[in-house]
């Protein structure tokens, strides 16, 4: 799928850049094509110089958080919610902490540094699974909350927003908050219909009202401030999460007495590990991107949308963000990309690239992830995993579409 994704990102450019020529009597679009690779590949060595920092930074840190037992704590706090949610995984299974920390890794905004520990997770599942072809039930709800995208502290996007000169990264932590929240409640649901998963447990009730009281209420508190108001909040709690986190997770280490400085180190050398390998990925999507805008392609087809939103009498500000939401399903890399582009294109402050920075928060790569997890141990059936993931999706733009509106419209 991407190598058809990454091929037609080529030849439509093309395409459009000959019509340009020949029809439209433009023969400096071919400038501007080469200008685009050249200016793409020179953006993807420097976002690559930030990301380095960015994941050897939080793999560090979430090292010393293994290390000093917050992630075993974690998995056993979530014990009960598993035991009911993945009742043929038994209490105590290696599986149960290798999900944590994958959650862990995503919560953080970690998505490279999440799926080895994901892979691993997956692997520890297929040991308990009775017909290694067919997904089982614990693996299709892990991956689908996996699609679902339970990112909670964006940090790659915050770095994203900041190497494109934004005001201020932290702006799209609420709005991210929200809609990550909706497709992964989406999720939940869907496998939990499809599994008959027994919600109506006492301790799954805790957990899922428990969660939803909290956000209703935090929704209603920000419907009664204003929109200056809701924005200074949204840039306190990111800032505030993000250097709490960090010394919430020294604190355990030295109150553990382990080596904090040693082990992130070693959490540090792990991410650069991880990290070390996207600059080809880098390269690639965002000189494809940019020849499809450069080509006039993409802005063709963002007017046809465009004009059948004014044709609805909608507002048609969402448009422009859309090519982040319609491949993030296939690729990571190529939404990637498209939200850089947008964010390049519009500036890193315009509704627009909010919107594309809150749905790349909020959604998951579906086809990548299943392709992935379930390929590594050779499953072939995947049962109800893609229509639930797919769910997910949509909840997750659906809301980034109306969070957005909320907070920027």
């Amino acid at each position: 799928m991407l190598n058809i994704l990454w091929l037609g990102f080529f030849l439509v450019a093309a395409a459009a850049a000959l019509f340009q020529w020949l029809v439209l009597g433009d023969p400096a679009v071919f400038a501007r094509l080469i200008t685009s690779l050249f200016d793409m590949a020179d953006l993807s060595v420097k976002l690559m110089l930030m990301l380095f920092g960015t994941l050897t930074l939080w793999m560090g840190f979430l090292k010393i958080a293994e290390s000093a037992g917050l992630v075993a704590g974690l998995a056993r706090l979530l014990g009960p919610l598993f035991r009911r949610l993945m009742p043929e995984v038994p209490a105590g299974h290696p599986a149960l902490g290798l999900i944590t920390l994958n959650f862990a890794a995503n919560a953080l905004g970690l998505d490279n540094a999440a799926t080895p520990i994901g892979l691993r997770a997956m692997h520890a599942l297929q040991t308990l699974n009775p017909e290694p072809r067919s997904a089982s039930n614990a693996q299709i709800l892990f991956l689908v909350l996996n699609s679902s995208s339970l990112t909670l502290l964006p940090v790659t996007i915050f770095m994203y927003r900041a190497q494109q000169g934004a005001a201020d990264p932290t702006l799209v932590f609420l709005p991210i908050l929200l809609a990550t929240s909706a497709s992964t409640l989406a999720g939940l649901l869907s496998v939990a219909f499809m599994q008959r998963l027994r919600l109506h447990d006492p301790v799954v009730l805790a957990w899922l009202g428990g969660g939803a009281l909290l956000l209703g209420g935090f929704m209603a508190l920000l419907a009664s401030m204003s929109a200056a108001a809701v924005a200074a909040l949204s840039s306190l709690m990111g800032n505030l999460a993000l250097f709490g986190i960090l010394i919430a997770f020294l604190a355990a280490g030295a109150w553990k007495r382990i080596p904090v400085y040693e082990s992130f180190i070693e959490g540090a050398r792990d991410g650069f590990d991880v990290c070390k390998g996207l600059l080809p990925y880098l390269v690639a999507m965002l000189c494809a991107v940019g020849v499809l805008r450069a080509s006039g392609a993409l802005d063709v087809l963002l007017d046809g949308i465009r004009w059948l939103a004014h044709a609805g009498g909608l507002d048609a500000r969402f448009v422009d963000a859309l090519p982040t939401a319609l491949v993030k399903p296939f690729s990571g890399s190529a939404a990637r990309a498209l939200m850089i582009e947008t964010m390049q294109h519009s500036g890193p402050d315009s509704f627009a690239a909010l919107l594309a920075a809150t749905v790349q928060g909020s959604t998951e790569t579906t086809f990548y992830v299943l392709a992935v997890y379930f390929g590594a141990v050779g499953i072939q059936r995947a049962r109800h995993a893609v229509g639930c993931a797919l769910l997910a999706d949509v909840a997750g733009v659906l809301a980034s579409i109306g969070v957005c509106y909320w907070f920027f419209g």
